[in-house]
């Protein structure tokens, strides 16, 4: 809508996508916070609470009351403005804003069943999610590969690429998907704790994606240069911007989760970020505490099925320090403070390479 503005009527400023994310930000974020205090008062009187694991730590027990779903406004805000500011016939924000809508569908089921069964199991089995989650990647990976998006593989700190994966890069795009949006999942175990995490990796990869579709700044970084790319900055904005709002009311103590219908959307929509920005390994540095939290799981797991031992008291890694009397604030910040150092290394790549 903000772009045709300027086809029209020739409204310069909306031309271009810095001042179009711009206003996508301040539009989510004002819309947000006046939803969530209605959207959460309509969850108590529905009794949409959050289902807690029975063996989560004692602490985690009285958040019972705290109803679920946040997931469902600020994804939706964001497609709607979204759609009011980008370029409608452009692939990748058409992308963006399907794999926001798949990952929270998915979630949404998981979160409903958990509220309506009043039990943190009743969800979809591991086998039931990763089933769902492998077809929506699918379907985002088939839709960019169709639309002969590049499907060489890049890596950190060197500007040529390795090689062309051909249609290989599907299935490596898929395992990105599902691997980052579960990763998220994981983490979003305590208040705020994958919402800024979330943000910081989700500004980086926008940062990548303006460069990326710019032909100039690409040339002068040595990136490569994908048109049509930088759109997707506009989706990004907008989802921070909403995010933010949801920090308002998610921080701790939290007045709302954002359940699965949240965090396989941000998931779904970093691993869409790192995919169009030819980032998948970089990825690693940008979301380290999504994959410091995965990796806590994969190892607690590993070791008590082959030495019937635990690495750690509790997996993943933030209930372990929970458990150690570590207080929750403590947990969050510190947390948020290895993510936004992960990603000020992760920009580093910019220029070095």
């Amino acid at each position: 809508m903000l772009y045709y503005l300027y086809e029209i009527f020739h409204i310069n400023l909306f031309q271009y996508i810095t001042v179009r994310a711009g206003i996508a930000f301040f539009l989510s974020f004002t819309f947000s916070m006046f939803l969530f205090p209605k959207f959460i008062e309509w969850l108590k009187n529905k009794k949409t609470n959050q289902p807690i694991y029975e063996l989560a730590p004692e602490a985690h027990q009285k958040k019972s009351s705290t109803p679920t779903m946040g997931g469902v406004v600020f994804v939706l805000t964001t497609v709607i403005i979204s759609v009011f500011s980008v370029k409608l016939n452009n692939i990748y924000a058409i992308g963006a804003i399907l794999t926001l809508l798949l990952f929270m569908a998915i979630g949404i089921k998981d979160d409903y069943d958990k509220i309506v069964n009043h039990s943190n199991q009743a969800g979809l089995t591991s086998r039931n999610k990763m089933f769902l989650q492998i077809i929506a990647s699918s379907m985002i990976a088939l839709f960019l590969y169709f639309n002969s998006f590049p499907t060489n593989l890049y890596i950190p700190f060197y500007k040529f690429p390795l090689y062309d994966m051909k249609f290989f890069a599907v299935i490596f795009w898929i395992v990105v998907f599902v691997a980052t949006s579960n990763a998220v999942n994981l983490t979003d175990g305590l208040d705020g704790l994958a919402t800024v995490p979330g943000i910081f990796s989700i500004a980086t990869l926008g940062v990548f994606a303006y460069f990326i579709g710019h032909a100039i700044l690409s040339k002068y970084l040595l990136l490569p240069n994908i048109d049509g790319v930088g759109e997707v900055v506009i989706v990004a904005s907008a989802i921070i911007g909403s995010l933010s709002a949801f920090l308002w009311y998610n921080a701790h103590p939290a007045e709302i989760f954002m359940g699965d219908s949240g965090s396989l959307a941000i998931g779904g929509f970093i691993a869409y970020l790192a995919i169009i920005t030819k980032n998948e390994i970089l990825l690693l540095l940008v979301g380290f505490v999504f994959v410091m939290e995965t990796v806590s799981v994969i190892l607690q797991v590993g070791s008590y099925k082959t030495r019937k031992k635990r690495i750690f008291q509790m997996a993943p890694i933030h209930h372990h320090f929970e458990i150690k009397g570590w207080a929750e604030n403590k947990i969050i910040v510190r947390f948020w403070l290895m993510a936004f150092l992960s990603n000020l290394l992760a920009l580093i790549s910019l220029k070095i390479r």
